[in-house]
């Protein structure tokens, strides 16, 4: 079930709400948030609710056991439960999400070619879930976290269908005394509703139109749309993936709000960045922390040789691109970040990283190849972009922007979306809403704008917009 969609907003949502404030008690509220959020996963995934269950019952009995030992001063089978629960999400994650991948690559072996992938569905969210109950049992054993006793509210933080398939990976000890003891009043819900709001605004009104622009071009071939249609393509794909994943958090952010959680930030306008290093500080924050915390510095951080902390970031990259996807193209995605980190470590700081302006337009390109590598559905696919991109097909290649119009894979509301994307990808509109809270009568300028981006969503869902959302894949 898509938040961008009739059912979730006008009948999962609703019923939901009045269950949810019927209910007076934190346990209570907690079992029908837990209730509700495997509804909310089984409506897509029935068989797969299943699977949630069960790591929500293993990652509680195995933090129960570490926060015994601990306790105990027994750390040594402490250690053992904290390698248990890892090993066990990893495995669930590397079986549905891995499996095929190794199969298929493996068939390229002498005598291993009647090897057959399994076929395996990928449980929407797992890469999401598993990375939570994972952080829950580490962090007990760190220090960081106490133990959950109520398996109800354990099963209510790792299924919360806010955050359940796309994210932002919410780390236990930033909500775990929300779980016991959280105020929800009339503020928080308008607020949570506001942010909402804008959440589905960009999801519906900028990502699914660059997203339609995007698709409709690169579903040809490069010698078709020629270097034009390769860089609106890639602009309008950089477009949709912030804005669709920002969306996303931005909805998750706003409909815990509602419910009295404080979810952190997972972006902070990446697309005005003036490196790729602060790129990958503003975007996705919950993953970039994740792996951080418990992988690079485990590694032994930038606190270790050159040599070292460059095994170290090429590490975290070769799994960040993994974590994103079984496919070589996202291998490829995160070994080029890490060698762009690389490189600005050790040669660009001290040259283009110090010019305002070029550092930012370095930064631009930057993120717009790797969004290239990204998007690709194959390694050919990613050079067929590349050699449209620099002109090896020409510039409108066999077609035109004629015919792309004449084909309505071009469109005027496709462009106009493309512009409100790259405004709305800088802190204009921050700005605005800052300024209007300290004015008079600023309030009700943002109710009616929230009221009207809400009834315009509602419009383009009820004549059936395009309405994908990438990272449901992960």
């Amino acid at each position: 079930m898509l938040f961008s969609s009739l059912p979730f907003l006008f009948s999962f949502l609703p019923l939901f709400f009045m269950v949810y404030f019927i209910i007076k008690t934190r346990t209570m509220r907690n079992l029908v948030l837990l209730v509700f959020s495997l509804i909310f996963y089984a409506w897509g995934e029935l068989i797969y609710v299943f699977l949630m269950m069960f790591s929500i019952g293993f990652d509680y009995f195995f933090g129960y056991q570490v926060s015994k030992y601990v306790a105990a001063d027994n750390r040594r089978i402490a250690k053992r439960f904290v390698i248990a629960s890892i090993v066990m999400n990893l495995t669930i994650l590397g079986i549905f999400k891995y499996t095929d991948f190794f199969i298929s690559n493996l068939r390229f072996i002498p005598g291993l070619e009647g090897l057959e992938p399994l076929g395996l569905a990928l449980p929407i969210g797992i890469s999401f879930y598993t990375f939570q109950t994972m952080s829950y049992t580490i962090d007990i054993y760190r220090g960081h976290a106490t133990v959950q006793k109520n398996v109800t509210s354990f099963g209510a933080y790792v299924a919360a269908f806010p955050q359940l398939v796309a994210g932002p990976i919410i780390r236990y000890h930033t909500i775990a005394e929300q779980l016991r003891e959280r105020n929800e009043n009339f503020e928080d819900f308008a607020a949570g509703l506001r942010r909402f709001v804008a959440g589905l605004a960009k999801k519906i009104l900028i990502a699914n139109n660059v997203a339609a622009l995007a698709d409709g071009v690169l579903a040809m071939s490069g010698s078709e749309y020629g270097a034009a249609g390769a860089w609106l393509a890639m602009i309008a794909y950089s477009l949709q993936i912030y804005f669709d994943f920002s969306g996303y958090s931005d909805m998750a952010i706003g409909l815990a709000r509602m419910l009295g959680f404080r979810y952190l930030e997972n972006f902070d306008y990446p697309y005005i960045s003036k490196s790729v290093s602060e790129f990958w500080r503003r975007w996705h924050i919950s993953l970039g922390t994740f792996f951080r915390d418990y992988l690079y510095i485990p590694l032994g951080g930038n606190r270790v040789s050159n040599k070292r902390w460059i095994f170290n970031v090429m590490i975290v990259w070769l799994l960040t691109g993994l974590w994103h996807g079984a496919a070589w193209n996202f291998i490829l995605w995160g070994l080029y970040f890490g060698l762009l980190l690389l490189a600005e470590r050790f040669f660009l700081q001290n040259n283009i990283l110090k010019v305002p302006g070029l550092r930012n337009l370095y930064t631009i390109f930057a993120f717009i190849f790797g969004w290239v590598i990204f998007r690709a559905e194959s390694v050919a696919h990613i050079g067929e972009i590349f050699a449209a991109m620099v002109g090896a097909y020409g510039v409108f290649g066999t077609g035109s922007f004629t015919m792309l119009a004449e084909n309505e894979i071009v469109q005027i509301p496709y462009l106009i979306a493309i512009v409100a994307g790259i405004i709305c990808s800088m802190p204009v509109s921050k700005k605005i809403k800052a300024y209007l809270e300290q004015s008079h009568g600023g309030d009700v300028i943002i109710d009616v704008a929230t009221l009207a981006a809400l009834t315009y969503c509602v419009f383009s869902l009820v004549v059936g917009s395009y309405n994908p959302f990438i990272y449901f894949i992960f």
